[in-house]
């Protein structure tokens, strides 16, 4: 990682890998050298530390120590160092050279800068069925929850540091053990509800979802889909979590919105 310049944000970006080496390979090159690259390593597989040691030798490399993207995040997070973390995926569908936008977002006041395939982004690997899905519990969120979210299930995201402990994810410590409520691809809906519920800024960002470019993804529709509902209902009966205490941060420009609490 290159020393940030005095007085700009450092900036930590969380991949979390499931068997995506072959990705990786293709993906890691493209994220700013000048970024804290934290790569996570689903329990089983071996290969990204080598891959990491020749392609990106500064990058941390973390064994998640249970299963499930969502326990991946939160070790990654716990091993982040950064003002400002950014959420990416591993298999190639997301694009690196969109990050400084997230960034930028979180520079110019907002808490939580979400990536969105609407409203100006797109999708090249979205199937009718997630699409479909994808509407109806993004439109479902914004009743419960009073928000104007474009797209709910998309995982690519920035927050700043300070946003963490309303995320309260469950921790990633140091036991193995099943995977809990939250450690599943129901994750970025858990953390959409929680930063609504926090009344925190929120920008949205255009982003443009790419194909993966190996492999074949780890998410069910169906079986995931019904987590994320399940998520919903069990996030709208959670009491909000107020934002921790920070320096004031500029006025939000006009494109970033407050969300009202749910």
């Amino acid at each position: 990682m290159t020393a940030a310049t005095p007085g700009t944000p450092r900036v930590s970006v969380i991949v979390p890998s499931l068997d995506e080496a072959d990705n990786l390979e293709e993906v890691i090159p493209g994220v700013p050298p000048e970024y804290e690259l934290v790569v996570v390593e689903g329990v089983r597989y071996r290969r990204t530390s080598e891959l990491l040691h020749r392609i990106r030798p500064d990058a941390t490399v973390v064994e998640q120590n249970r299963y499930g993207k969502g326990n991946a995040l939160a070790c990654g997070f716990a091993a982040a160092t950064g003002d400002i973390i950014v959420m990416f995926d591993a298999d190639g569908s997301a694009d690196s050279a969109e990050i400084p936008a997230f960034v930028d977002a979180i520079v110019r006041g907002a808490d939580f800068a979400k990536g969105t395939r609407s409203r100006g982004g797109g999708s090249d690997d979205i199937t009718v069925l997630r699409s479909l899905g994808n509407w109806g519990l993004t439109r479902l969120t914004n009743l419960l929850f009073g928000t104007r979210y474009s797209d709910l299930c998309y995982g690519f995201n920035a927050f700043r540091r300070e946003v963490l402990p309303v995320l309260d994810l469950p921790s990633p410590g140091s036991s193995r053990g099943p995977m809990r409520w939250g450690e599943g691809f129901e994750v970025e809906t858990l953390i959409n509800c929680r930063v609504a519920r926090a009344g925190i800024v929120v920008a949205e960002i255009p982003s443009h979802e790419r194909r993966r470019v190996h492999g074949v993804s780890n998410l069910n529709a169906w079986r995931d889909g019904k987590r994320v509902l399940r998520t919903l209902l069990r996030e709208r009966r959670r009491p909000p979590t107020g934002l921790p205490l920070r320096t004031p941060q500029p006025e939000p420009e006009p494109a970033l919105q407050e969300r009202p609490t749910g």
